[in-house]
């Protein structure tokens, strides 16, 4: 089984909501089988992790889905979003090799889980951002902070979780990798957001834009990082 089909039916969901349902149930389907055939939570290598990506991403939305005017927008953009990552997962070769001593830990995995989590709630915020920007509205705004402030806090608790992986595997809580660099210029990005949201003189597109930038820079620390840079977390 591949994640073709939800891909497909990600992208069929921009004609017919009641697909992107479907979509979802097959894509935990697979990433089921999957995790019961390895004998392991399928979280490493790029068809893994941008499976699971492609998952959190259309689950998370859920819930905004049905908040404001403009949720038609906001499905198709979080289902498109959901598709490019469960195509791009598609392609790229499974990892059913077992894992490496250092990744047996219940940290690691706790870590993963809640840095995808944080990752699909950020692109939300971005794709609240983007429709904001075509069809200003207050609601939707809020709705941006309220799941950026979520991812937010969920990343900070997997950067905590991470360190406690850190120390296990390698002895001390920080490496100075660069994938550690870049997540914490991650994090600082939306600690920058969230002190400026409250800033009068950086209200409305301003703030809905920061939004949306802090997203690229999670595109990079999990993407350019993982695939340019030599690290702990490399793919």
């Amino acid at each position: 089984m591949t994640v073709f089909l939800p891909a497909m039916l990600y992208l069929s969901s921009l004609l017919w909501r009641p697909l992107f349902h479907a979509a979802i149930i097959a894509q935990v389907a697979y990433v089921l089988s999957r995790g019961i055939a390895l004998g392991r939570l399928p979280l490493v290598g790029l068809h893994d992790t941008l499976t699971f990506l492609s998952l959190a991403t259309a689950v998370f939305s859920l819930p905004f889905q049905r908040s404001f005017k403009a949720q038609r927008w906001f499905l198709k953009s979080a289902a498109l979003l959901a598709a490019v990552f469960a195509i791009l997962g598609a392609l790229a070769s499974p990892s059913s090799s077992p894992l490496p001593p250092v990744l047996k830990t219940y940290w690691f995995e706790v870590h993963v889980v809640l840095s995808f989590f944080s990752y699909a709630l950020f692109g939300i915020g971005a794709i609240l951002g983007a429709v904001y920007l075509l069809s200003p509205d207050p609601d939707t705004e809020a709705l941006q902070y309220k799941a950026i402030l979520t991812g937010y806090l969920i990343f900070s608790l997997s950067m905590v979780f991470g360190g406690i992986w850190a120390f296990l595997a390698w002895g001390t809580y920080w490496l100075w990798t660069p994938k550690e660099l870049w997540t914490t210029l991650l994090w600082l990005t939306y600690t920058l957001y969230l002190h400026l949201r409250f800033r009068p003189w950086w209200t409305g597109r301003r703030i809905v834009m920061t939004g949306i930038a802090g997203y690229f820079v999670v595109l990079f620390t999990y993407l350019g990082v993982g695939l340019l840079m030599k690290s702990s977390h490399s793919f």
